[in-house]
């Protein structure tokens, strides 16, 4: 029965509870294998004083070090961070971890170790690995390879992690490209696409779920946090030719009240809701709703907010980033677009003009599911146990 130490940085807590959601969803789904035992450690980073007394590390400090989060056994060890220098991070992680793994290693040994994020985790598992004489693996999911990889001193402890590394995973083929590009030997790589809950993101009877939101005419979502990378100022511009259209923006982050404002400059305030964090068993009902799910990103790499919204029979627009072209084949389920407010306003008037039937659009995803994820999961993780 291999016991699986998976290292996340994005994990939910009580606090942040859609926080890195699809983690927790993959691993609770590997954990359902009666042949696998996964424990989950999600380091919080808790920066010197004066900067921890900030409400927002006060908070962080006040969750529990352990629990069980559903069926999952959960670590939250602290971590010394210090802003603006990431680089330490993955060193300060595996020095605040070593003692609380090498104690849970003694009980119960570790088989390997599953980075869920390519930076800081996947460095800081390659330096626990090294202690623990275990191999490791690391799931690159799009911000971690374009944002952190272009980063001169995070990039090299990311090629140095994943050389060592015994397997790795990329969301897309595009991402596994990318990978490639920057250096990391393809023939180690894995794509593993995201799950999905056929049961729970599903078409809806759209006219009564805009009734329930007060709303009459057409009606855009984008779903993500609020951050300059996710583009939501363009479909906000785009808004401005879209008369009758109402967007809701599913998320908070950084650019809230920038995105505020330009709304109220372009006059378009009025039609536009900040709805925050929606809770993820709320998302399908919005996404039900909505005649179209808009995320024009600069980089992805393979968005569940494209998958889920798919699965409630509501077409997308979205950029050429990551595996776009991968999931969007056929036009029923929407466009790929370049970045520009033209550009989305005319195709959101071609979908209202001819709007397809929920059940087409759905059926561009029927091959995803949480199941078929954890399977491919386990494949990876035996392949990487064999190779040790």
């Amino acid at each position: 029965m291999p016991h699986i130490l998976t290292l996340a940085t994005l994990f939910p807590n009580a606090l942040q509870p859609n926080f890195g959601i699809f983690v927790e969803r993959q691993t609770a789904e590997l954990a359902k294998r009666e042949y696998f035992t996964v424990t989950v450690i999600n380091p919080i980073g808790i920066p010197p004083w004066p900067i921890r007394t900030l409400a927002r590390y006060k908070t962080l400090k006040a969750l529990p070090e352990h629990e069980n989060w559903g069926r999952l056994n959960v670590y939250r060890p602290r971590f010394r961070l210090i802003p603006r220098l990431a680089q330490r991070n993955p060193a300060a992680i595996a020095k605040a971890l070593l003692p609380l793994v090498q104690r849970l290693h003694a009980s119960n040994p570790f088989d390997t170790i599953d980075a869920e994020f390519f930076y800081p985790d996947g460095p800081a598992a390659m330096h626990i690995a090294h202690k623990l004489d275990i191999p490791f693996s690391i799931k690159a999911r799009g911000a971690d390879i374009h944002y952190w990889g272009q980063k001169k001193s995070c990039r090299s402890q990311m090629l140095d992690a994943a050389q060592s590394a015994t397997g790795l995973l990329a969301v897309s083929q595009a991402l596994k490209a990318d990978m490639a590009e920057m250096g990391m030997n393809a023939g180690k790589i894995r794509v593993h696409y995201t799950g999905l809950n056929q049961d729970r993101f599903k078409p809806v009877d759209r006219a009564e779920a805009k009734a329930k939101l007060g709303i009459t005419g057409p009606l855009l979502v984008t779903v993500g946090a609020l951050i300059s990378r996710k583009n939501q100022h363009l479909v906000i511009e785009a808004l401005a030719d879209l008369k009758d259209a109402t967007l809701i923006l599913a998320g908070t982050g950084a650019e809230l009240g920038n995105y505020m404002a330009l709304a109220e400059e372009l006059g378009v305030r009025d039609r536009v809701r900040f709805a925050g964090s929606v809770p993820h068993n709320e998302l399908p009902q919005l996404l039900g709703a909505a005649d179209i799910m808009v995320l024009v990103s600069k980089s992805e790499g393979l968005a569940n907010a494209w998958v889920e919204a798919l699965a409630c029979g509501t077409p997308i627009i979205i950029s050429a980033a990551g595996g776009a072209r991968e999931l969007l084949t056929d036009p029923v389920a929407g466009r790929i677009v370049n970045e520009t407010p033209p550009e989305i306003a005319r195709a959101v008037q071609d979908i209202l003009a001819n709007p397809p039937a929920q059940q087409k659009v759905r059926d561009q995803v029927k091959h995803f599911s949480w199941k078929k994820n954890g399977d491919d999961l386990a494949a990876h993780f035996y392949a990487i146990l064999a190779k040790a």
